[in-house]
């Protein structure tokens, strides 16, 4: 059997970054990146395509999107796909894909922590590493997959743990999906979250809001007043918030709008356990849905594709009632 045809998508991000007198910039082409890798024609047959060149916090919801529909459309003339990303926003990119590409085949994503000029560059190791997984035949069928660190992820699972650290993701309520040794790609379970949308669109006017100690309601008036079509409350331990923000959430209810409650604790679980003034079970009670254990940006993100498919309140509610693990 011949050589895996495996097709790079470059985005940017640190992999790609350089100092520069006005700090570490943007700098490197993906055919610069892939030069860094000389040994890869042993692995696969590699294809390139330079979707951005701009830092991660430049990603927005609708690029992310339109990097699926690309994916998409290409990726039957390969074998696996690898995508290059800045860290600081990997996790929404690769959590959109999940979402809505519906192919079988590997496509991984991956990132590094240090620029091509610090000591120690984690770069092409990841690239390497991500390119080997893309290729081999234990990946398909697993969902989209984040490989860095010698460490393969489920990117509904992981999410960034460090600011600064090489072994920068994380999966503590599930752990890694496998790892990527020198003679073999070794898998030790599949995620059981492997669900699919096929949507031509996405509704991108959703904010996420976080609570704090005294917050008052007026950014969820805001967004209420501003024509917001959704709306994320990242709460209090299990979902819980103060009264002042309860209130608000109940008005934006009644208008319509879709309000998810996530938690700002990065372990466990939101529920309707606690029946005080603002507390999870009264927001449940009044129509708030419950975002279970995802994360506040990745429900931002399931949200807005639930949306763009013109999914009701009570739909929405019960698909991520079926993604609560």
């Amino acid at each position: 059997m011949g050589k895996k045809k495996i097709l790079i998508i470059t985005t940017g991000g640190t992999i790609s970054m350089k100092a520069g007198s006005d700090g570490v910039v943007p700098s490197l082409t993906g055919n610069e990146i892939v030069k860094l890798l000389p040994e890869i024609d042993n692995y696969a047959d590699i294809s390139l395509f330079e979707f951005s060149n701009i830092p991660s916090p430049m990603m927005t919801p609708q690029k992310m999107f339109e990097l699926s529909r690309l994916v998409s459309e290409r990726i039957d003339h390969f074998d696996g796909v690898v995508i290059t990303h800045g860290t600081d926003t990997i996790e929404e990119t690769s959590y959109l894909l999940f979402l809505t590409l519906q192919t079988k085949k590997p496509v991984i994503f991956t990132a590094a922590m240090r620029s091509n000029e610090e000591t120690g560059l984690d770069g092409p190791r990841n690239l390497f590493n991500a390119i080997r997984v893309a290729a081999s035949d234990k990946s398909y069928d697993r969902g989209v997959m984040l490989a860095v660190n010698d460490e393969i992820f489920s990117v509904r699972e992981v999410y960034k743990s460090s600011t600064s650290k090489i072994n920068a993701f994380d999966a503590p309520n599930y752990g890694m999906l496998g790892m990527i040794d020198v003679d073999d790609i070794i898998y030790y379970r599949k995620s059981e979250f492997r669900y699919k949308f096929k949507t031509e669109r996405i509704e991108t006017n959703v904010d996420l809001i976080k609570m704090c100690a005294g917050i008052s309601r007026k950014f969820i008036d805001y967004s209420v007043n501003t024509g917001v079509k959704g709306i994320i409350i990242e709460a209090f331990g299990r979902g819980n918030v103060n009264p002042e923000m309860k209130a608000g959430i109940v008005e934006a209810i009644k208008k319509g709008i879709p309000v998810v409650i996530t938690s700002r604790v990065p372990n466990g679980r939101v529920l309707g356990i606690y029946g005080y003034e603002g507390g999870a079970k009264q927001l449940e009670d009044n129509g708030a849905i419950m975002g279970y254990d995802l994360n506040s940006e990745k429900a931002r993100l399931k949200l807005m594709v639930l949306l763009g498919l013109g999914k009701t309140v009570d739909e929405i509610r019960e698909i991520f009632k079926e993604d609560r693990g």
